[in-house]
């Protein structure tokens, strides 16, 4: 008989996960009035009488995901993410949405669509979505945290928003099997990098509580050392965060401090709101502090999701029947009807080699899948060729996430050369040089009777875009110009 070594009540499980969307709920609803305001706040509930939920794209993006895995199983592809994010997602103008779904139209695939021509590469917009790979991979923090890797791939490729995002995800699959606030933290970090803001600031909010630094001088801490003018950055909301998490009392003075400290206060409120709900279960959750916002979900205008979840209680159900299947293919865990820990349990927490291998890959590149590989394009920089001015391109094919070595070819437009050049470290390498190149170029790597195509861009296309300028907005809905809700789709 096969021996799993985590197993998590099915009943426990349910509870947890249904708490974890009230509790996002709640922390985003208390957040919401107060978003972008950088000054310190005295809240402790909400600040208005309220009857349901604020409508949040930190939820809404997690739906159109759920109905991914719903429709094309677990095996994640890029390529669908991007599917799915231009099918529901595309009245979405802000900041990295707006940069992610601009590349994506341009023909720009992940990773590299989550940071070229992106200013906003570490701001919040991938961290406030890490629950439902949590709550799908429960007890398999690696996994989790690869999962949010590939997410974070289409808007913040090689940011900091990519860290915060598996952080997260890490953490809040620990807490389905482990209540250790201390030593989830450390899960989390185990997943994303020592030279990461984010790590950093984590570190640093630890620090404070450990040495019994006040919350009010830990918070001027933050804003000096990691703040920034953008009251979206990661940094310093991971901060807040963690701050909420170790200083609060209870469930709503954890809410309150990570919402007082201010800057992206709906995402630092709904992401505590997440993790404390998977903490403490629904009979964790003050009444009052659920009475405000109710059962049904508020879907945010820009999202285009005709089939979303009415009700926390439908969420969960679908979100777990998603989980079977996830944990059927991943046995280091799996549903039972009483929960067991086994005494290696932090060790078997702490594995990370999965995400660290995921870490290693090239943010400078687009991956398409063909049947059953998975094709690599490396920029080798921008994804921009200039006429007279020979590029090198690389190319990976990967088969069950293994690199194959196959006969490839590049077909390019007809006026341009190619040139095959000696592979490195697997790579199939091309110089490619063209005397005329058009605003958007298409590729085609070329294997065993299969093709991949692909988009490199020309001056034209890629002349820069400002430090913090958003993308055009309609001016009568203002959503994303010309894919807005006054343009049906």
């Amino acid at each position: 008989m096969k021996q799993y070594q985590i197993i998590i009540s099915r009943s426990e499980y349910w509870d947890k996960v249904y708490a974890c969307w009230l509790g996002k709920n709640i922390g985003g609803t208390l957040g919401a009035p107060f978003e972008g305001k950088k000054f310190v706040n005295d809240l402790d509930f909400y600040a208005t009488l309220v009857s349901e939920a604020a409508p949040n794209d930190d939820l809404d993006f997690q739906l159109v995901w759920l109905k991914m895995l719903e429709d094309w199983g677990i095996n994640i592809k890029l390529e669908k993410l991007a599917e799915y994010w231009l099918k529901h997602l595309s009245a979405y103008p802000w900041n990295e949405y707006g940069f992610c779904q601009r590349n994506l139209r341009r023909g720009l695939l992940p990773p590299v669509s989550g940071c070229f021509e992106n200013y906003y590469v570490d701001e919040m917009g991938s961290p406030i979505r890490s629950e439902i790979w949590a709550c799908i991979a429960p007890g398999n923090p690696q996994l989790a945290a690869s999962y949010a890797w590939k997410d974070s791939c289409l808007d913040h490729s090689g940011g900091e928003g990519m860290y915060g995002e598996m952080f997260w995800a890490a953490v809040e699959s620990a807490a389905f099997v482990i209540s250790d606030v201390e030593t989830l933290i450390r899960i989390g970090l185990n997943m994303i990098p020592l030279h990461s803001q984010i790590s950093r600031v984590i570190r640093e909010a630890l620090w404070c509580y450990k040495n019994n630094v006040r919350w009010a001088e830990a918070r001027e801490r933050i804003v000096q050392w990691y703040g920034h003018n953008s009251a979206c950055h990661a940094v310093q909301n991971h901060g807040f965060t963690i701050l909420g998490l170790l200083y609060g009392r209870d469930f709503g003075d954890k809410l309150c401090k990570a919402v007082n400290c201010g800057y992206d206060t709906d995402c630092t409120g709904a992401t505590l709101g997440s993790l404390l709900g998977m903490l403490l279960g629904t009979k964790g959750i003050p009444d009052e502090w659920k009475k405000g916002v109710g059962e049904k979900i508020v879907l945010h205008k820009y999202t285009r999701l005709d089939d979303a979840p009415k009700t926390i209680a439908e969420l969960t159900d679908r979100v777990m029947t998603v989980a079977e299947k996830v944990l059927e293919e991943n046995p280091g865990v799996k549903f039972g009807e009483h929960t067991v820990i086994p005494e290696n349990c932090v060790t078997l927490l702490m594995r990370n080699e999965l995400a660290v291998s995921l870490l290693k890959n090239d943010v400078q590149s687009s991956v398409r899948s063909v049947g059953d590989y998975e094709v690599w394009l490396h920029y080798n920089g921008e994804p921009v060729i200039y006429p007279g001015v020979g590029k090198t391109l690389g190319v990976r094919v990967l088969k069950d996430n293994r690199e194959v070595d196959l006969e490839v070819s590049l077909r390019v437009p007809p006026d341009w050369r190619v040139l095959e050049l000696e592979s490195i470290f697997g790579h199939k390498r091309f110089l490619v040089e063209a005397s005329r190149v058009e605003e958007t170029n298409k590729l085609s790597v070329e294997f065993e009777n299969s093709a991949a195509q692909f988009i490199i861009l020309g001056p034209g296309e890629a002349r820069g875009y400002p430090s913090g300028q958003n993308v055009p907005a309609c001016p009568t809905c203002h959503g994303y110009k010309g894919h807005c809700l006054c343009v049906k789709e």
